[in-house]
Order: C-alpha cells, then sequence, then structure tokens
C-alpha cells in the first residue's frame, strides 16, 4: 500500500516513517510538511533516524496524493479538512489522529466521508480503544450514584485539552449512560463551585515534561471508587495503529470509521 505521512517532521511523523519501513506490504511514497517549514526538502528517512529512503518532504498535497494509496495525517485541524477534500478526490485512505477539531470541522470530515474511506480515532492504540469499550460497559453497569472523572496527562508541548482521548473516553462514558456529553461534560471548575452536579462527567488537563499520555477514568462511588487506566510509553503505538487502520481501510466503502470498527470492538 502506498502511503503519504502528513506532518512528517514531527514526532509522530518520524513515527510513522519508520512504522511503514518496517511493515511488509507497506511503502512511503511521500511526505508532506506545512510551507515554510524548515524540514522541505529533508530526506523523510534521514529525519527520522533511518538512513535515507529517497522520499524528500515537500508541501505539494495534490502530488503526493496522486500517487498514492492512503495518507496518515496527525497534524492540526486546519490542514486535516484540507487534506480530506483533496483525498476525497482522489480516492485514497484518510487516516486522521488529529485532535482539537471543532463541530465544523467535523462536518467537513463527514462530507469527504462520502466519497472515501476515513478512519478517525482520538487515539490509535488498541489498548486505548479497549479502554474505552470498557468505560462505555462500566458506564452503563452503573448507575448515575457512581460520579465519572476523567485525568489526563501529556507533554508540556500539546496544544489542546482535554485531549481527543479524553474526550473519546468521555463519550464513551455519555454513551453508557445514554446522555449528551456536551450537556453534562464539566471541564472547568474554580473558585466556589457548589456541589457537584449528578451525573456530570469531570475532566482535568495536566500538562508537563515529555509525558506521552496518561488517561484515567474514574467511576467513584460511596464506599468504593474503579478506576481504569491506560498509560502510552511510546508513540510507536499510536503509529502502529495508524498504520494498521490504513491497512485495513483499503478497499472498503467510503465512509467515516473508527478504531472500533478496525479492531472489532465497536458494539
Amino acid at each position: 500500500m502506498r502511503l503519504v505521512v502528513m506532518g512528517a517532521a514531527g514526532r509522530m511523523g518520524r513515527a510513522l516513517v519508520g512504522a511503514i519501513k518496517a511493515t511488509p506490504g507497506a511503502e512511503l511514497v511521500a511526505a508532506l510538511e506545512r510551507p515554510g517549514s524548515v524540514a522541505l526538502g529533508e530526506d523523510a528517512g534521514l529525519l527520522a533516524g533511518l538512513g535515507r529512503l529517497g522520499v524528500t518532504i515537500t508541501d505539494d498535497m495534490l502530488a503526493a496524493f496522486a500517487q498514492a494509496d492512503g495518507v496518515i495525517d496527525f497534524t492540526r485541524p486546519e490542514s486535516t479538512v484540507a487534506a480530506a477534500e483533496i483525498a476525497a478526490q482522489a480516492r485514497i485512505v484518510h487516516v486522521i489522529g488529529t485532535t482539537g477539531l471543532t463541530a465544523a470541522d467535523e462536518a467537513a470530515l463527514a462530507a469527504a466521508a462520502r466519497h472515501a474511506v476515513i478512519v478517525k480515532s482520538g487515539n490509535m492504540s488498541l489498548g486505548v480503544n479497549l479502554l474505552t469499550a470498557l468505560v462505555r460497559k462500566a458506564a452503563r453497569a452503573l448507575d448515575a450514584g457512581y460520579d465519572i472523572e476523567i485525568v489526563e496527562m501529556h507533554h508540556r508541548h500539546k496544544v489542546d485539552a482535554p485531549s481527543g482521548t479524553a474526550l473519546m473516553l468521555g463519550r464513551a462514558a455519555a454513551e453508557g449512560r445514554d446522555a449528551d456529553l456536551d450537556a453534562v461534560s464539566v471541564r472547568v471548575r474554580d473558585g466556589i463551585t457548589g456541589p457537584r452536579p449528578s451525573g456530570a462527567i469531570g475532566f482535568a488537563a495536566l500538562r508537563g515534561g515529555s509525558v506521552v499520555g496518561d488517561h484515567t477514568v474514574i467511576l467513584a462511588g460511596e464506599g468504593e471508587r474503579v478506576e481504569l487506566t491506560h498509560r502510552a510509553e511510546s508513540r510507536e503505538i499510536f503509529a502502529r495503529g495508524a498504520l494498521k487502520a490504513a491497512l485495513w481501510g483499503r478497499g472498503r466503502r467510503p465512509g467515516l470509521y473508527s478504531m472500533a470498527d478496525v479492531l472489532g470492538l465497536a458494539d
């Protein structure tokens, strides 16, 4: 499968280049960076510490997609939305790990998915997607007497909060309770907040150091507490999951899919 990596000079981009090189049946045919990036013109393999691969980093999305079967995209919302339109025109698989998407961005991706396969997830790891399924089941099994709180921590460079994974876990918890996450989520607590509303789903975001990603979902009842935790120790888990999603998506009918579909965890 001929693949393009967007954001190829970044931490995730370099991990994706390495995962593609290590996977039989996958080939890196193009590597993209934003216009003006200092990485333009560099060899993607050299930047990833793999030796020269003969794939020069460019900003020409049209030319890159024209020679590919799929694109893997962990970038910024504006780049992802622009890429979705072009990927849909090219009828190639678009794997999206970008977070911080707005409702308008989500609508644009849903429109693009009418013409091409899009696999989108706030987290591409097998463990997190298993955790998501467990959170949904736990929230369904335990009544509103169990308060749900989601705590996440990431490295100091992360620009959005709560993380896409935390929101994915929150949506799973809300689905388990037949609730609308937007209606019950609490993102900020400061000052005299009053008692905790029954049925609320709270979020706490921590930032510091080089933490790849820690997520804990707490279900706190009277006299007991259930905690479900995932700790990411390497970005390679996300790269491997994204590559699995790309290979899975090839030949599928157009549509908007998730990692739960890829891993057979969808309810």
